[in-house]
């Protein structure tokens, strides 16, 4: 719904610009970013930091595990309040655990703050670049054709791809290039995280 009435909108801002050729194109933001050594660096950091915090996840994990057998194997030899002692000191490391996992791979938690901090360098170069090409060649509008925006129909000829990547130094082989049609959206390729991950113990 949100976007038929953003296509609706779109289509009502054209109508009301003065009656003259309004110029627009298209790029791949997926393509680019694929290509940019920036973006894989920051794609090989992240995965860095996500599996260090999956293991210290785990290895909390591990140890309620050892915890809990020492404590089975002990249960008939203590007394009530040492039992007690035992229970709480379990229920802490299993509250400490999942608070972490959450604070870690929680909504807006450690690991989204990662991406988006190392996504910044690589977004801006392209956003920059496609604001100069746009300037360059006169677009009223530039879409990406890798939002969630969905073009059902794309004629290479509005395609400025391949002027993003000479901008930024990149080599444009391999792009694809026919007119395409889409039944359904393309998924956004910006880095952005998932809202949760959980890590449980095996």
């Amino acid at each position: 719904m949100k976007k038929g009435l953003f296509f609706v909108l779109l289509c009502a801002v054209c109508l009301a610009l003065p009656a003259r050729a309004q110029k627009f194109g298209y790029v791949d933001s997926e393509f680019i970013l694929g290509k940019m050594p920036e973006y894989q660096k920051a794609l090989s950091e992240i995965d860095k930091f996500a599996d260090k915090w999956s293991k210290d996840i785990q290895e909390k994990y591990a140890e309620i595990e050892k915890l809990q057998r020492s404590y089975q194997a002990e249960e008939i030899l203590l007394t009530e309040d040492m039992k007690r002692d035992r229970q709480r000191v379990l229920s802490d490391k299993e509250r400490e655990a999942r608070e972490y996992n959450n604070k870690v791979f929680g909504y807006q938690g450690l690991l989204f703050e990662k991406k988006k901090e190392l996504m910044k360098v690589p977004m801006e170069l392209v956003n920059r670049a496609i604001e100069k090409v746009a300037v360059q060649k006169k677009l009223e509008f530039v879409f990406d054709k890798a939002s969630d925006f969905t073009m059902l129909y794309t004629n290479p000829r509005h395609d400025y791809t391949d002027y993003i990547m000479e901008e930024l130094g990149l080599d444009a082989a391999n792009k694809p290039n026919k007119p395409t049609a889409v039944n359904a959206p393309t998924q956004p390729a910006n880095g952005t995280p998932d809202n949760k991950t959980t890590i449980k113990p095996k």
